[in-house]
């Protein structure tokens, strides 16, 4: 029987999660299996998930997924590219997964795959390093360079986070010598931030608005439970002053060392104005945490928090291109 896996954050499981799985099982069968590569306690920002990874999990399984399994640490909190080697090992590493789904505001499989053979091309690599030096982003350089070789239109999957994503499943089955078939899920209504999104249910969350009649009913009961004995939602705020501190605590050489960070973090640029990150975490007032969630948006910051915390995710980081993932279950059966 074709299995079909589903790499997800569900934080918190929403309508659009419930669309996909319907899609997919539209397209194969009412009892196809699904199984989901979820991200534990936190998720790929390095931020606190709203609820503990066992309640999304169980949230996941009474809306339809059959297996959840962990994504771990490491590829969790590592960059796009990162994360999908991890998820893609980790659902073909299973044995039965045969196609990988993920949602995509294109929705064009031919796109994506297009896109992901360009960064394979030699010449993306010469066209990268000359953008990079040029002094430009990470992400800017990827899809100018992306762009010399396709065009500017078969760039596109690059300025979408999902199909950003989904470019790398396709690098990573490549990579790892895995075949699956890809099913894209076409997002429909919200954007990535938009109503409805699970950005918007956090920010809800966050300002004491009511959000549980807002996503499936059967994910709404689990989390209700969880709200009724204290254990969520985590939000930004409740992290303020460990954040702080252990930023604060930190030398030039610990950021220069975090991984995933080669563009210089302790260094100044076009995102801080010319002022050295570092120094920027030091001048954010412990009452301005919205400041210090704006130089996060630029900086990673809440990741760099928890790599700095961690020196196991820290060697996990070096050793992320080994060639299998070792798996730790959630463990969560209904």
């Amino acid at each position: 029987m074709r299995a079909v896996g589903i790499t997800a954050e569900y934080n918190p499981f929403h309508h659009g999660h419930q669309a996909q799985i319907a899609a997919v099982r539209e397209r194969f069968g009412a009892d196809t299996p699904i199984a989901a590569v979820l991200s534990g306690d936190f998720v790929q920002r390095g931020e606190a998930a709203a609820f503990s990874k066992f309640a999304r999990a169980e949230a996941a399984v009474r809306c339809g997924v059959s297996l959840i399994l962990e994504l771990p640490l490491p590829w969790s909190l590592s960059s796009a590219e990162g994360f999908a080697r991890g998820a893609v090992g980790l659902l073909t590493a299973t044995g039965v997964v045969d196609t990988i789904s993920f949602g995509s505001e294109s929705g064009d499989l031919d796109a994506i795959l297009r896109c992901a053979s360009a960064l394979e091309d030699g010449a993306f690599s010469a066209a990268l390093r000359k953008h990079l030096s040029a002094g430009v982003s990470f992400a800017a350089a990827r899809e100018r360079a992306a762009a010399e070789l396709i065009g500017p239109e078969g760039a596109a999957p690059l300025r979408a986070p999902n199909d950003l994503l989904a470019v790398e499943y396709v690098r990573a089955a490549a990579r790892l010598g895995v075949s699956p078939a890809f099913l894209p899920v076409k997002r429909t209504g919200s954007l990535h931030d938009g109503p409805g999104s699970a950005s918007e249910l956090r920010r809800r969350m966050g300002a004491g608005e009511e959000w549980l009649s807002l996503i499936p009913a059967a994910a709404a009961e689990t989390y209700r439970r969880q709200l009724a004995a204290g254990r969520g939602p985590v939000t930004a705020e409740s992290l303020r002053l460990p954040l702080l501190s252990r930023l604060r605590d930190r030398s030039e050489a610990d950021f220069a060392a975090v991984p995933d960070a080669a563009e210089g973090i302790e260094q100044g640029d076009a995102g801080t104005a010319g002022v050295r990150k570092r120094d920027a975490i030091h001048s954010v007032g412990d009452g301005d945490f919205a400041a210090l969630q704006l130089l996060a948006r630029s900086a990673d910051v809440p990741r760099l928090s928890f790599d700095f915390g961690s020196d196991l995710h820290r060697e996990a980081c070096r050793r992320i291109h080994l060639d299998h993932v070792i798996a730790v279950p959630i463990g969560l059966t209904l």
